[in-house]
This record gives C-alpha cells, sequence and structure tokens, in this order.
C-alpha cells in the first residue's frame, strides 16, 4: 500500500500542478473579457463569496460536504447565474479538495487496487460527464440541480436519523462487488459534474458494499480530487463558470481545509445538517421554480 500511496500522491500532486497552470492561463484570458460577457466574467473575488468558500470547505473537509450549501447560498445571494453554478462548483472547489485528498489518502488505510480503480472510474464519469453538463441550456441545468438538491437533503436527512447502512470491516473489494463499486462510482462522478455532491453517497455506497466507512474518506476525497480536474477544462472551454467566485471558493476554501483536518478534525454535525435540510430544499423548490417561469 506504501508504493500505492506514493504513486496516488505524486500522481495527484502532478494533476495539481497541471490544474492550477490550466486555471491561471485561464483567468489571464479573463482580465480583458469579451464585451458580452459583461460582469460574469469578473476576477475580482468578492467578501461574501470568499466566506463562503472558507466555511463550506472547512465543512467539506468533515464530511458534510459543500456543494449543496454552495448552490443554495448562490441562489439566495443571486452571486452566480444558474446555468454557471456546476462549472463554478468543479473549478472553484478543486484546490481545496486537493488538499483533503492529500490529508485522507496518507492518514487513511484502504486497499490499493480498490482506491486507484474506483478513482478511474469516477473520472472517466465525470469526463463524460462534464462534456455533456457544460453544454446543457440553462432549464435543463436548473432542473437537474433542483433534482441534485432533493437529493442532498434526503442525504442528510438519513444521515440525522441513522439510517446510513453501517457498512462492514473490510478495506478493499473483490469480484462483483468491485465491479458494483467500479459502476455506482462511474456514475457519482458523472453525476458531480452536474451539483450533485460525491461525498454522502460514496459513503452509502461503500458501507453497502460491506466497507469500513472509514475508507469512504480516501476514496470519495481522492475521487473527487482527480476527476475535478479532468471535468473543469471542459467548463473553461465552454466559458460555462464565474471566474471571480470559482477565485474566491479556492482561496476561502484552502484555510478552511487546513483548519478542519488539522486544528478542528471533528464536531458535532447534526444541527447544522438540519439547517442545510431546510435551505437546501428551499433552494430546490427555487430553483425548480426557476425553471418551470423560464426565468
Amino acid at each position: 500500500m506504501a508504493r500505492a500511496r506514493f504513486f496516488l500522491l505524486s500522481t495527484l500532486g502532478l494533476f495539481a500542478a497541471g490544474f492550477i497552470a490550466l486555471w491561471a492561463a485561464d483567468l489571464l484570458k479573463t482580465r480583458k473579457p469579451a464585451p458580452e460577457a459583461g460582469s460574469i466574467r469578473r476576477l475580482r473575488p468578492g467578501g461574501i463569496e470568499l466566506l463562503i468558500g472558507f466555511v463550506t470547505n472547512f465543512f467539506d473537509t468533515l464530511g458534510i460536504g459543500s456543494y449543496a450549501q454552495q448552490t443554495s447560498l448562490f441562489k439566495i445571494f443571486r452571486l452566480v447565474p444558474d446555468e454557471l453554478i456546476p462549472g463554478t462548483l468543479n473549478i472553484g472547489d478543486t484546490i481545496p479538495t486537493f488538499l483533503e485528498a492529500f490529508a485522507f489518502m496518507a492518514a487513511v488505510e484502504v486497499g490499493a487496487k480498490t482506491l486507484i480503480l474506483m478513482i478511474a472510474a469516477s473520472i472517466l464519469g465525470a469526463w463524460l460527464g462534464a462534456g455533456v453538463v457544460a453544454s446543457l441550456p440553462k432549464r435543463k441545468i436548473q432542473i437537474g440541480m433542483g433534482a441534485a438538491l432533493l437529493a442532498a437533503a434526503a442525504f442528510f436527512l438519513m444521515s440525522n436519523l441513522g439510517l446510513f447502512p453501517a457498512g462492514g470491516a473490510a478495506r478493499n473489494l473483490s469480484g462483483p462487488l468491485l465491479a458494483l463499486g467500479l459502476a455506482g462510482n462511474f456514475v457519482l462522478g458523472a453525476l458531480m459534474t452536474l451539483g450533485i455532491g460525491l461525498y454522502a453517497p460514496c459513503m452509502v455506497l461503500v458501507s453497502l458494499l460491506g466497507m469500513n466507512p472509514q475508507a469512504a474518506f480516501p476514496i470519495m476525497m481522492g475521487s473527487c480530487a482527480f476527476l475535478m480536474p479532468v471535468a473543469s477544462p471542459r467548463f473553461m472551454q465552454k466559458r460555462r463558470y464565474s471566474p471571480g467566485t470559482a477565485l474566491a471558493l479556492a482561496l476561502g476554501g484552502i484555510p478552511g481545509v487546513l483548519i478542519a483536518a488539522y486544528i478542528v478534525k471533528s464536531l458535532p454535525l447534526k444541527i447544522l445538517r438540519w439547517l442545510v435540510i431546510a435551505v437546501v430544499t428551499y433552494t430546490a423548490a427555487a430553483m425548480l421554480r426557476s425553471a418551470a417561469a423560464g426565468d
């Protein structure tokens, strides 16, 4: 496992360097936006966006996820047009997720073959999913994200009511169970490009397959860290993200991750989840209402 961990962390470092270089080049182009792009292409992060990046990535590191909360806050405060939210989430949260993956892939034991193949499946799903999502019209994105938020609320509710499967003791998968895990993570990787967070459903997936729930952390964070830089270029090419907001998520998220991973480490999150359920459900209704009204 030590060699596999070294390989994964080294590869992740290369992915991180490549993503940062690619995004920096895209941001340099944004400094002189096309006239028709307007304020959507602004580069300077806003204060509330930096705060959102910090708080949501702090709780993301503790396992609560960030996509649903960020989508809700973007919608409530009208920070990002609906059709740009999936790309903004994928691009803006990539660097904080790199840090999460480095922390958990180095600290939590999981079978090397299982971890590598589960990550690879999510990458393939994200690559195909991003190509579809980056070209979807606004109304379909609103419908998709509305459904995604309702799914997120359901997962939070399951967690608070203790309805998640207990899982087992396994740290790796083989045979048919591994095939099911790969198929599941492929689907989750594709759905993540639409704004459906991978953390909660991945934890359910590995638990249903009989794995130790702790094994979900390197799998889900490693999957996200590798799939997000693969999916992000498609959103950059289509100009389907808000650069200033994405930059705020990254800059605010970095200290949030570091504080959560190395200082706080754990918190009682049940009360926060109830609040998130209420906000996310409200936002899902607003997103679907906008789709129905053609806004």
